[in-house]
Protein backbone atom coordinates (compact mmCIF):
# COMPACT_ATOMS: atom_id res chain seq x y z
CA UNK A 1 0.00 0.00 0.00
CA UNK A 2 1.34 3.59 -1.04
CA UNK A 3 2.54 5.55 2.24
CA UNK A 4 0.16 9.00 2.29
CA UNK A 5 2.73 12.20 2.26
CA UNK A 6 1.06 12.37 6.12
CA UNK A 7 2.95 9.23 6.88
CA UNK A 8 6.28 9.21 4.82
CA UNK A 9 7.49 12.94 6.57
CA UNK A 10 7.78 11.57 10.03
CA UNK A 11 9.34 8.54 8.58
CA UNK A 12 12.09 10.44 6.57
CA UNK A 13 12.20 12.69 9.86
CA UNK A 14 13.50 9.79 11.65
CA UNK A 15 15.93 8.25 9.20
CA UNK A 16 17.49 12.17 8.96
CA UNK A 17 17.47 11.93 12.78
CA UNK A 18 19.63 8.55 12.62
CA UNK A 19 21.71 10.07 10.22
CA UNK A 20 22.69 12.79 12.37
CA UNK A 21 23.05 11.22 15.57
CA UNK A 22 25.78 8.62 13.79
CA UNK A 23 27.68 11.77 12.65
CA UNK A 24 27.48 13.13 15.97
CA UNK A 25 28.34 9.85 17.62
CA UNK A 26 31.61 9.80 15.10
CA UNK A 27 32.40 13.10 16.24
CA UNK A 28 31.95 12.00 20.12
CA UNK A 29 33.88 8.92 19.37
CA UNK A 30 36.91 10.89 17.78
CA UNK A 31 36.75 9.19 14.32
CA UNK A 32 36.24 12.92 13.09
CA UNK A 33 37.73 15.15 14.59
CA UNK A 34 37.24 19.12 15.47
CA UNK A 35 38.64 20.76 12.36
CA UNK A 36 38.77 17.42 10.05
CA UNK A 37 37.00 17.37 6.49
CA UNK A 38 33.90 15.07 6.65
CA UNK A 39 34.05 12.41 3.75
CA UNK A 40 31.81 12.83 0.26
CA UNK A 41 27.91 12.74 1.03
CA UNK A 42 28.49 9.29 -1.45
CA UNK A 43 31.05 8.06 1.12
CA UNK A 44 29.60 9.24 4.20
CA UNK A 45 26.08 7.90 3.23
CA UNK A 46 27.97 4.47 1.95
CA UNK A 47 30.09 4.13 5.46
CA UNK A 48 26.72 4.68 7.31
CA UNK A 49 24.47 2.44 5.44
CA UNK A 50 22.35 5.11 4.53
CA UNK A 51 20.53 7.37 1.68
CA UNK A 52 22.21 10.21 -0.02
CA UNK A 53 18.94 12.26 0.94
CA UNK A 54 18.87 11.45 4.78
CA UNK A 55 22.69 12.16 5.26
CA UNK A 56 22.30 15.27 2.53
CA UNK A 57 19.57 16.32 5.34
CA UNK A 58 21.53 15.52 8.16
CA UNK A 59 24.47 17.21 7.06
CA UNK A 60 22.63 20.64 6.41
CA UNK A 61 21.24 20.11 10.11
CA UNK A 62 23.87 19.98 11.77
CA UNK A 63 25.36 22.84 9.93
CA UNK A 64 22.56 25.34 10.39
CA UNK A 65 23.32 24.11 14.11
CA UNK A 66 27.41 24.85 14.03
CA UNK A 67 28.23 21.57 14.30
CA UNK A 68 29.40 21.18 11.02
CA UNK A 69 30.73 24.12 8.49
CA UNK A 70 30.68 24.36 4.73
CA UNK A 71 33.69 26.31 2.98
CA UNK A 72 33.52 27.05 -0.54
CA UNK A 73 34.78 25.13 -2.93
CA UNK A 74 36.84 22.73 -0.21
CA UNK A 75 33.76 20.95 1.55
CA UNK A 76 32.37 20.37 4.71
CA UNK A 77 34.30 20.06 7.76
CA UNK A 78 33.60 19.56 11.35
CA UNK A 79 34.20 22.79 13.55
CA UNK A 80 36.07 23.51 16.18
CA UNK A 81 33.43 23.03 18.93
CA UNK A 82 34.34 26.30 20.25
CA UNK A 83 31.64 27.38 23.17
CA UNK A 84 30.95 30.07 22.08
CA UNK A 85 30.16 28.84 18.29
CA UNK A 86 28.00 26.51 19.67
CA UNK A 87 25.82 28.08 21.64
CA UNK A 88 25.14 31.44 19.87
CA UNK A 89 21.65 29.99 19.59
CA UNK A 90 21.07 31.13 23.58
CA UNK A 91 21.32 34.30 21.92
CA UNK A 92 19.28 34.47 19.73
CA UNK A 93 16.68 32.61 22.10
CA UNK A 94 16.85 35.59 24.54
CA UNK A 95 16.56 38.52 21.61
CA UNK A 96 13.37 37.17 20.45
CA UNK A 97 11.71 36.01 23.74
CA UNK A 98 8.84 37.21 25.50
CA UNK A 99 7.05 36.96 28.63
CA UNK A 100 7.30 34.10 30.66
CA UNK A 101 10.08 32.68 28.67
CA UNK A 102 11.99 35.88 28.94
CA UNK A 103 11.36 35.18 32.89
CA UNK A 104 12.69 31.53 32.77
CA UNK A 105 15.90 32.93 30.87
CA UNK A 106 16.83 35.08 33.85
CA UNK A 107 15.89 32.38 36.29
CA UNK A 108 18.67 30.07 34.30
CA UNK A 109 20.99 33.15 34.60
CA UNK A 110 20.34 34.11 38.01
CA UNK A 111 21.62 30.15 38.43
CA UNK A 112 24.75 30.55 36.40
CA UNK A 113 25.62 33.54 37.56
CA UNK A 114 25.94 33.33 40.81
CA UNK A 115 27.92 29.85 40.07
CA UNK A 116 29.95 31.50 37.76
CA UNK A 117 31.20 34.56 40.26
CA UNK A 118 31.29 32.03 43.02
CA UNK A 119 33.85 30.53 41.19
CA UNK A 120 35.29 34.01 39.96
CA UNK A 121 35.84 34.88 43.68
CA UNK A 122 37.99 32.37 44.07
CA UNK A 123 40.09 32.21 40.92
CA UNK A 124 40.29 35.86 39.68
CA UNK A 125 43.67 37.70 39.01
CA UNK A 126 44.09 41.10 40.34
CA UNK A 127 44.94 42.18 36.04
CA UNK A 128 40.96 40.55 35.65
CA UNK A 129 39.78 42.62 39.03
CA UNK A 130 41.27 45.73 37.50
CA UNK A 131 39.21 45.32 34.61
CA UNK A 132 35.70 44.33 36.92
CA UNK A 133 36.58 47.86 38.57
CA UNK A 134 36.88 49.72 35.40
CA UNK A 135 33.82 48.81 33.95
CA UNK A 136 31.97 49.26 37.57
CA UNK A 137 33.58 52.81 37.70
CA UNK A 138 32.33 53.95 34.25
CA UNK A 139 28.87 52.48 35.16
CA UNK A 140 28.72 54.40 38.27
CA UNK A 141 29.88 57.76 36.19
CA UNK A 142 27.66 57.98 34.07
CA UNK A 143 23.54 57.83 33.00
CA UNK A 144 23.62 57.51 29.76
CA UNK A 145 21.59 53.89 29.47
CA UNK A 146 23.44 53.02 26.33
CA UNK A 147 26.94 53.22 28.26
CA UNK A 148 25.68 51.32 31.36
CA UNK A 149 24.69 48.29 29.19
CA UNK A 150 27.55 48.25 27.48
CA UNK A 151 29.85 48.23 31.09
CA UNK A 152 27.22 46.13 32.72
CA UNK A 153 27.54 43.54 29.83
CA UNK A 154 31.27 43.96 30.05
CA UNK A 155 31.76 43.72 34.10
CA UNK A 156 29.98 40.35 34.36
CA UNK A 157 31.68 39.10 31.05
CA UNK A 158 35.02 39.29 32.97
CA UNK A 159 33.56 37.65 35.91
CA UNK A 160 32.83 34.81 33.80
CA UNK A 161 35.86 34.54 32.31
CA UNK A 162 37.44 34.69 35.58
CA UNK A 163 35.37 32.00 36.55
CA UNK A 164 37.47 29.64 34.16
CA UNK A 165 34.41 27.63 32.43
CA UNK A 166 34.56 28.43 28.47
CA UNK A 167 31.01 26.50 28.46
CA UNK A 168 29.57 28.49 30.91
CA UNK A 169 31.02 31.62 30.01
CA UNK A 170 29.63 31.06 26.82
CA UNK A 171 25.80 30.11 28.03
CA UNK A 172 26.36 33.52 29.86
CA UNK A 173 26.99 35.34 26.77
CA UNK A 174 23.95 34.29 25.39
CA UNK A 175 21.96 34.72 27.84
CA UNK A 176 23.21 38.26 28.45
CA UNK A 177 22.63 39.78 24.92
CA UNK A 178 23.02 43.14 24.44
CA UNK A 179 19.34 42.99 22.84
CA UNK A 180 17.90 41.36 26.00
CA UNK A 181 19.51 43.71 28.32
CA UNK A 182 18.38 46.54 26.49
CA UNK A 183 14.67 45.84 26.12
CA UNK A 184 15.13 45.03 30.44
CA UNK A 185 17.09 47.91 30.74
CA UNK A 186 14.07 50.37 29.06
CA UNK A 187 11.62 49.20 31.47
CA UNK A 188 13.87 48.83 34.48
CA UNK A 189 15.13 52.60 34.57
CA UNK A 190 11.89 53.77 34.57
CA UNK A 191 11.30 52.37 38.13
CA UNK A 192 14.51 54.27 39.35
CA UNK A 193 16.63 51.56 39.75
CA UNK A 194 20.00 52.64 39.05
CA UNK A 195 21.06 53.51 42.42
CA UNK A 196 20.03 49.90 43.61
CA UNK A 197 21.98 48.69 40.55
CA UNK A 198 24.65 50.48 41.27
CA UNK A 199 25.06 48.85 44.78
CA UNK A 200 24.09 45.76 43.79
CA UNK A 201 27.19 45.84 41.27
CA UNK A 202 29.26 47.13 44.04
CA UNK A 203 28.52 44.53 46.30
CA UNK A 204 29.97 41.54 44.06
CA UNK A 205 33.02 43.46 43.68
CA UNK A 206 33.44 43.69 46.89
CA UNK A 207 32.79 40.00 47.03
CA UNK A 208 35.30 39.15 44.64
CA UNK A 209 38.19 41.81 45.75
CA UNK A 210 38.05 39.69 49.03
CA UNK A 211 37.99 36.38 47.35
CA UNK A 212 34.97 35.13 49.05
CA UNK A 213 32.84 32.88 47.34
CA UNK A 214 29.80 32.65 49.19
CA UNK A 215 29.52 36.36 49.54
CA UNK A 216 29.95 36.39 45.68
CA UNK A 217 27.11 33.86 44.66
CA UNK A 218 24.58 35.52 47.28
CA UNK A 219 25.09 39.05 46.04
CA UNK A 220 25.24 37.96 41.97
CA UNK A 221 22.22 36.10 42.57
CA UNK A 222 20.43 39.33 44.52
CA UNK A 223 21.38 41.22 41.63
CA UNK A 224 19.53 38.98 38.99
CA UNK A 225 16.58 37.91 41.36
CA UNK A 226 15.56 41.93 41.31
CA UNK A 227 15.52 42.06 38.06
CA UNK A 228 13.74 38.59 36.75
CA UNK A 229 11.14 39.96 39.98
CA UNK A 230 10.85 42.82 38.75
CA UNK A 231 9.98 41.47 35.24
CA UNK A 232 7.10 38.95 37.12
CA UNK A 233 5.90 41.77 38.71
CA UNK A 234 5.32 43.41 35.12
CA UNK A 235 3.62 40.34 33.41
CA UNK A 236 1.36 40.24 36.63
CA UNK A 237 0.29 43.62 35.77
Amino acid sequence: MNETPSEAAPQKATVTQRAIERIKAMIAEGRLEPGQRLPTERDLAAQLGMSRSSMREAIRALTVLGVLEARHGSGIYVTQLEAGDLLETFGVVADLSRGPRLVELLEVRRILESTATALAAARITEDQLAEVEKHLTAMNGTDDPEEIIAHDLAFHREIAAAAGNETMAAILEGLSSRTFRARVWRGYQEEGAFARTRSEHAAIHRALLAHDPEAARAAAAAHVGEVEQWLRTQLKD
